[in-house]
């Protein structure tokens, strides 16, 4: 039985990281993707990017491990913002009623990712990034 994997990838950018995720976020890969972004947190970063543009399963433990990421970072006076996710995560935070994670993310987009208009506006809490995510 082989287990997932998961490949975390984390640039800085001053008090700004971008974590790149790569695989999939499961049970056992969870407590890595909880473990990098409070590193980045005891690290002095407040602003975190988490782009999803490579994962290809999220389950809730995934999603409780954002969440979770979320409160911290806000907490620290900081910003946690999930980028491009994959259309079943997608429909994992709609149908939870998550969509803050997304901040900043098009109405449009996330109509093409859940396939389910959004139950609430996703309203940027933070400046929109120019020219992508990075």
């Amino acid at each position: 039985m082989s287990h997932p994997q998961l490949n975390v990838y984390r640039h800085d950018r001053r008090k700004r990281a971008l974590i790149t995720l790569a695989g999939e976020i499961d049970f056992d890969t969870a407590p890595l993707v909880r473990e990098s972004l409070e590193v980045c947190l005891r690290d002095g970063i407040r602003i975190i990017d988490v782009d999803l543009t490579t994962v290809t399963f999220c389950d809730c433990s995934g999603l409780n491990a954002f969440l979770q990421a979320s409160q911290q970072t806000a907490g620290a006076g900081g910003s946690l913002q999930l980028h491009y996710p994959p259309p079943l995560m997608a429909r994992l935070v709609d149908l939870t009623g998550s969509g803050f994670l997304f901040r900043g993310l098009p109405v449009a987009q996330w109509h093409l990712l859940s396939g389910t208009p959004p139950r609430q506006l996703l309203a940027p809490l933070t400046p929109a990034l120019s020219g992508g995510v990075l």
